[in-house]
């Protein structure tokens, strides 16, 4: 399965994009990172059914199965899963005070390269833990 990168980020004026980031011609924007993100699948459904002939962008993979793998700018990402990892829970998992989460989450300030791989770290330790759950 082709593993497509996208990048989903939200826009000073609030509203998100998410796009190929091997075909930034291909993307979608929202309300929402939720939004966007439907929206880029809309585009990828027209620009499949248009087909090579027709689209003025055809990536080769939009043929096969493909997955995505998706980049986040930490203020998007922290608020788009808020109704489900708070700063306290993820300040938990991570060893960062929930404040200083807090603060990313609301673009008050940027973490460093060092705060960003706790909290990636503890998001994959959490995502492993959940996969090998069993109820």
């Amino acid at each position: 399965m082709k593993k497509v990168e996208i990048t989903v980020s939200r826009a000073a004026d609030g509203t998100y994009s998410a796009y190929c980031n091997d075909s930034p011609a291909l993307f979608g924007m929202g309300d929402s990172a939720a939004g966007a993100i439907n929206e880029l699948i809309q585009t990828l459904a027209i620009t499949k059914d248009l087909g090579k002939e027709s689209a003025m962008f055809y990536p080769e993979w939009l043929d096969s199965e493909y997955e995505f793998v998706t980049h986040w700018d930490i203020m998007s990402l922290l608020e788009y899963y808020s109704g489900i990892i708070t700063p306290t829970a993820l300040g938990n998992l991570s060893g960062i005070h929930p404040k200083q989460i807090w603060s990313y989450m609301h673009g008050l300030t940027k973490p460093r390269r060092k705060q960003l791989d706790k909290i990636e770290n503890a998001l994959h330790r959490l995502g492993r833990e959940l996969m090998n759950a069993t109820l």
